[in-house]
C-alpha cells in the first residue's frame, strides 16, 4: 500500500480536472504545452498535429484572421479592429463621409482628421505653412523670384529699318575703316546706341549703310567718310608767306607738305601774317573753308600775345568793351594774363573777328605793341605740342569738332 502511493505520488503536478500523468501527456498534444486548459486556450497556442486556435484577443501574427485579411487583399471600413475589446471599428459598419473620394487600398475611408474623424475646414489656416521641414520661417514667393518683370520689345528686324541699305558696307566697318576705333568697340558704340545714320539711331550690329550718302555721327559728332577729303594743322613758323607758292621766292607752306602724301589741291583757312607763328588748318574741303573763314559762323581764334610791360590796369576791360580803329569798331571776346616778366607780359586774348591783323592793330591802339604772337587754337583745334613746320592729320574726332563748331553733320 505504501509503494503504490508513492509511486502515485511521482506522476507530476495534475492539471485541474484530471489526474496522473495520461491527462498530462493528452492535454501536450491537444492543446498546451503547459497544464491549465484556460492558460493554454488565450494564448492561441497548438501542440504539432493540432489545429492553430485564436482567441476572442488579438489574433495571431503573420498569418490571417477574422479582423486582418491576408497580405495584398482589400478590406471594407477603417483600421482593422478584429475582435479586439475597446477597438473603434470605423470600417464596414460605419458608412463614408458624405461627398469624400474613396483612397486606393482605403476603400471608404474619406479625408477624415486625425482625431474624431471630422473632415479639415477648407478655410482653415495651416500653422506651418511658411516653413520647412526643420520648423525655419520660409520667405515669400516674391522674394524668392523677384517681382514680375516687363519683357523688353525685342529689336526690329534689319530689313525693316529705313537706313538699311543691303547693298552697302556694314556699318561697324565703316567706321572702322574711318578711323573712330576698333571694331570691337565700334560695336560696343553701336549696340549702346551712341550711333547714328541718316538721324535714327541704330543698335543693330547688321545694319548696311551706303558710304557716299549716309550721315553719320558718334556720340552726336559727324563722321567723315569720304576718303578725298583732307584736313591738317600746320603750326607755321614765324617768316613763312601763308600760301602755296610765293614770286617773289619767299618760303611757303608748299615747302613744308611731301609730295607723295599731299597729292590733292588743298587750300590755308584764313591767313597768318609772315612774323605770326602758329595754327594754320589746311584741307580741300571748300564748304568747312568758307564756314570757318566768314563772320557769320564767328569761330574763335585764340592767341598768345607778348607785349613791353608793364601794362596799366583797365587795358583788358578797355578791349573788351571794344576799340574803334580805321576799319570800324574791334574788340575780343576774353582777355587773360597768363605772365608777368620784369619788361614783360604774356597775355592770352580770344576774337572771333577775322580781319586782316586784327590782334597787332589793337594792341598797337592801346599803347602796347606786339613784340611775338602766336595763335594756338582755332575753334576746337589746338596747336598743342606740335613742332614748328609740322603738318599732322587732323584725327576723326577733331574733324567732327570741327565740323559740328560750323553745322556741318559730314
Amino acid at each position: 500500500m505504501a509503494e503504490n502511493r508513492q509511486n502515485n505520488n511521482r506522476g507530476g503536478r495534475p492539471s485541474s480536472g484530471g489526474s496522473g500523468r495520461g491527462p498530462a501527456r493528452s492535454g501536450a498534444k491537444g492543446g498546451s504545452g503547459r497544464p491549465g486548459g484556460n492558460r493554454g486556450a488565450s494564448q492561441g497556442s497548438s501542440g504539432k498535429g493540432g489545429p492553430r486556435q485564436s482567441g476572442p484577443g488579438r489574433p495571431s501574427q503573420g498569418r490571417p484572421s477574422q479582423g486582418r485579411p491576408a497580405q495584398g487583399g482589400s478590406f471594407q471600413g477603417g483600421k482593422p479592429g478584429g475582435n479586439k475589446p475597446g477597438a473603434n471599428n470605423s470600417g464596414s459598419n460605419k458608412p463614408a463621409a458624405a461627398g469624400s473620394k474613396p483612397r486606393p487600398g482605403r476603400a471608404g475611408a474619406g479625408k477624415l482628421g486625425a482625431k474624431g474623424n471630422t473632415p479639415p475646414k477648407a478655410d482653415a489656416q495651416r500653422p506651418y505653412a511658411n516653413t520647412d521641414r526643420y520648423g525655419r520661417k520660409m520667405p515669400d514667393k516674391v522674394a524668392i523670384y523677384g517681382p514680375h518683370r516687363r519683357r523688353r520689345p525685342k529689336n526690329p528686324p534689319v530689313d525693316r529699318l529705313v537706313v538699311h541699305d543691303s547693298e552697302g558696307v556694314r556699318l561697324q566697318k565703316l567706321l572702322a575703316n574711318a578711323g573712330v576705333a576698333s571694331r570691337r568697340v565700334c560695336e560696343e558704340m553701336i549696340t549702346e546706341g551712341r550711333v547714328t545714320v541718316d538721324g535714327e539711331v541704330v543698335t543693330e550690329l547688321g545694319v548696311r549703310v551706303d558710304s557716299k550718302t549716309a550721315e553719320i555721327t558718334v556720340d552726336g559728332l559727324p563722321i567723315q567718310l569720304d576718303d578725298k577729303l583732307v584736313y591738317y594743322a600746320f603750326n607755321k613758323p614765324e617768316g613763312v608767306v601763308s600760301t602755296m607758292g610765293d614770286q617773289e621766292g619767299r618760303q611757303c607752306i608748299s615747302d613744308f607738305l611731301i609730295p607723295h602724301r599731299h597729292q590733292q589741291r588743298i587750300f590755308h583757312v584764313g591767313r597768318l601774317d609772315i612774323e605770326t607763328e602758329g595754327l594754320l588748318l589746311l584741307t580741300n574741303d571748300g564748304e568747312l573753308t568758307n564756314r570757318l573763314t566768314h563772320p557769320s559762323y564767328e569761330v574763335p581764334k585764340t592767341y598768345l600775345v607778348q607785349v613791353r610791360g608793364p601794362m596799366e590796369k583797365g587795358i583788358g576791360d578797355r578791349m573788351k568793351e571794344g576799340i574803334m580803329l580805321d576799319d570800324g569798331m574791334a574788340k575780343v571776346d576774353s582777355f587773360r594774363l597768363v605772365d608777368s616778366v620784369p619788361g614783360h607780359i604774356l597775355v592770352e586774348v580770344v576774337l572771333h573777328s577775322g580781319r586782316n591783323r586784327i590782334v597787332r592793330r589793337l594792341f598797337d591802339a592801346v599803347g602796347h605793341p606786339v613784340e611775338r604772337l602766336v595763335r594756338t587754337q582755332v575753334g576746337p583745334i589746338r596747336i598743342g605740342n606740335q613742332k614748328q613746320g609740322v603738318v599732322r592729320d587732323l584725327s576723326k574726332t577733331e574733324v567732327g569738332h570741327l565740323l559740328a563748331s560750323v553745322g556741318l553733320s559730314s
